[in-house]
C-alpha cells in the first residue's frame, strides 16, 4: 500500500440510503464543501523540528496540559432549543453551518489521527495525538448540538464513505495552517460580535467559541513551526503555492458565506464586513510564517470576490435546472470563474519579513 493510500475501510461503496439526510449532506464532496485529506505519511514522518526546538517544546507542553479539557461540556448557559424555535428561513442555513463546521473539524480529526497512527517520529506523533484529540471534541460537540434536532451525523459512516483528496505534505501544511488560522478568525469574530449583541445570539453553541477557537489558534502555531523548521517551504517557487492557497481559501469562504444570507441576517452580521474582518485577522496571523499576505485594500480584491460569488449563484441555478443546454452554459461560467480566480491571483501580494520567533498570542 502506498503511503498516501487511504485505509482499506475508507472510500469503499456504502449504502447511502441507510444514512440520514444530515449525514448525506456531510458526505457530499463539492468545490465549496470541506474535504477529507490524505498525504504521504512517510515523508511527513521525516520532519525534523530541531531548528525550532525551543518554541516547539513550549507549544507541545501547553497542548499536553490540555487547557480546554473541561470546556466542551454543556453548562447552565446552554439553552434548550429545538428547530421549532428557529425561524423557518433560518433553519436550513443553521443546519448547513453546523454540518459544514462539523465536517471541517472531523476532517482534521481523521487526518491527524492517521498521521499519529502511521508515524514513528516522536515529535510528529505527539503533536497529532493532541490535535486529533481536540478536533474530535469539536466535532462531537457540534454533533451533540445536531442531535438536539434529531439530525446528528453518523461519524463512523462518514469516515468510511467520504472521498479522500491526496495532497503532498507541503500542501497539507499550507491548506491546514490556513484552515486553522481562518477558523480561529471566524470563531473569534462571531464570538466578539455576540458579546456586543447577545440578543442576536440564536443558538447557544456560539457561547463556547472563545476558548474553542484558541484550539484552532494553537494548531496553526504547530503548522507554522513545522513550516519554519523547513525554510524552503516558505521560499522560492513555494511562494506561488502559498499565494494560491491564500486566494483559494479566501474566495471559498466569501462564496460560502454569501450562500447563507439568512444566517448572517439573523446574527446581525453584514457578510462582506464580517468576511473582510476575518481576512484581516487571518492576514495578521499568517505574518508569523508566510512571506506574503493578500492585499485586502487593492481596488480589484473585493470586486473580484463579488464577481466570483455572482458566478457561483448562477452556476448553482443552472445546476438546479439541469439539462444539456444548462450544463454547457455552466461549463462556460466555470471558465469565467477560473479567469476571475486568475485575476485574484494576479493582484500583487504584500511582502512580509518573518519575525525571529513564530509564537503569537490570540489577542483578537
Amino acid at each position: 500500500m502506498n503511503a498516501h493510500t487511504p485505509s482499506p475501510s475508507r472510500g469503499k461503496p456504502v449504502d447511502l440510503d441507510a444514512a440520514n439526510e444530515t449525514t448525506k449532506a456531510a458526505h457530499q464532496t463539492t468545490l465549496l464543501s470541506p474535504r477529507f485529506y490524505t498525504t504521504d505519511f512517510d515523508e511527513l514522518d521525516k520532519m525534523d523540528v530541531s531548528s525550532v526546538r525551543e518554541e516547539w517544546d513550549v507549544l507541545i507542553s501547553s497542548m499536553r496540559s490540555d487547557p480546554n479539557k473541561g470546556h466542551f461540556k454543556r453548562t447552565e448557559e446552554w439553552d434548550d432549543i429545538t428547530l421549532d424555535d428557529v425561524p423557518v428561513e433560518l433553519r436550513t442555513e443553521l443546519v448547513d453551518f453546523l454540518v459544514s463546521s462539523l465536517t471541517a473539524e472531523f476532517s482534521g480529526c481523521v487526518l491527524y489521527k492517521e498521521m499519529k497512527r502511521r508515524g514513528t517520529n516522536k515529535d510528529i506523533k505527539e503533536l497529532f495525538t493532541y490535535m486529533s484529540r481536540d478536533e474530535a471534541r469539536h466535532a462531537g460537540f457540534i454533533n451533540d448540538a445536531l442531535k438536539d434536532f434529531n439530525i446528528g451525523v453518523n461519524l463512523g459512516f462518514l469516515t468510511k464513505a467520504k472521498k479522500y483528496t491526496y495532497f503532498k505534505p507541503k500542501f497539507i501544511f499550507y491548506a491546514t495552517y490556513l484552515s486553522e488560522k481562518i477558523g480561529y478568525a471566524r470563531y473569534i469574530a462571531i464570538f466578539r460580535h455576540f458579546e456586543k449583541h447577545p440578543e442576536k445570539r440564536f443558538h447557544p453553541i456560539f457561547k463556547w467559541f472563545e476558548k474553542w477557537c484558541n484550539d484552532e489558534f494553537s494548531h496553526g502555531e504547530a503548522f507554522s513551526l513545522l513550516m519554519r523548521s523547513n525554510p524552503k517551504l516558505l521560499a522560492g517557487h513555494n511562494k506561488l503555492w502559498i499565494k494560491f492557497f491564500l486566494c483559494a481559501v479566501y474566495a471559498t469562504m466569501f462564496v460560502r458565506d454569501h450562500a447563507r444570507p439568512e444566517f448572517h441576517k439573523a446574527a446581525g452580521l453584514d457578510i462582506e464586513e464580517y468576511d473582510m474582518r476575518v481576512f484581516e485577522i487571518t492576514n495578521e496571523c499568517t505574518k508569523q510564517c508566510f512571506p506574503l499576505t493578500m492585499d485586502l485594500e487593492h481596488p480589484a480584491f473585493l470586486p473580484t470576490l463579488r464577481r466570483m460569488n455572482q458566478l457561483a449563484v448562477s452556476i448553482d441555478d443552472l445546476t438546479q435546472k439541469g439539462g444539456i443546454l444548462n450544463k454547457i452554459k455552466k461549463m462556460g461560467l466555470q471558465a469565467v470563474v477560473a479567469a476571475n480566480f486568475v485575476r485574484l491571483y494576479s493582484i500583487p501580494a504584500k511582502t512580509n519579513e518573518l519575525p525571529e520567533f513564530s509564537k503569537m498570542v490570540p489577542a483578537w
